[in-house]
């Protein structure tokens, strides 16, 4: 029974006295909880781990595939164009209006293909000489401006503003004074 002449914080202390503690953990079991920690750490990172191989060896087949296949597109876009030419090779009795209708034909399929691909003709005729999309085979006299392009050999092709192929052309020079 409490006794009215003691105030509460010894009352308080008596009976936290008469009460056994708890005991404090032991070595051995926050050895076991650290070492459960420890493993449950070790699994997610192994899971982690195992997370980014996959990832990295998805990205590797991704882009091999991508090198392996790019040009699949373009390549159905030229079968029509060869079957076109192969079917002209085989008319036996063609007149040349016919043969050269069925070429002006494989010629429109073959200019939609490029188009469709960002494929681009390079006939500079007129404009001026571009060493990054030119190339000069000769300089003629000419009443032309000088540096001008004034005939074209060969057309050139770029793709996508790259170009494939430059064009092959003649450029003006001054006439020498006779």
């Amino acid at each position: 029974m409490q006794d009215p002449n003691k105030t509460a914080a010894v009352q308080e202390a008596e009976t936290a006295a008469n009460d056994p503690a708890p005991a404090p953990p032991g070595l051995e079991e926050l050895l076991e909880k650290a070492e459960a920690a420890a493993q449950e750490h070790r699994d997610a990172w192994l899971r982690a781990k195992a997370d980014s191989d996959n990832i990295r060896k998805r990205a590797q087949s991704d882009l091999a595939n991508a090198h392996k296949f790019a040009l699949e597109n373009f390549s159905a876009e030229l079968i029509p164009v060869r079957d076109s030419l192969e079917a002209a090779l085989a008319t036996q009795n063609a007149t040349p209006d016919a043969l050269r209708s069925g070429v002006e034909l494989t010629l429109k399929q073959l200019t939609t293909a490029f188009e469709k691909f960002s494929i681009r003709e390079i006939n500079p005729l007129g404009e001026k000489f571009d060493p990054h999309k030119h190339q000069s085979i000769s300089m003629v006299e000419s009443e032309a401006e000088p540096n001008t392009v004034i005939g074209v050999l060969q057309k050139g092709y770029s793709l996508n503003d790259r170009i494939l192929r430059p064009a092959l052309v003649s450029i003006a020079k001054l006439k020498s004074p006779a």
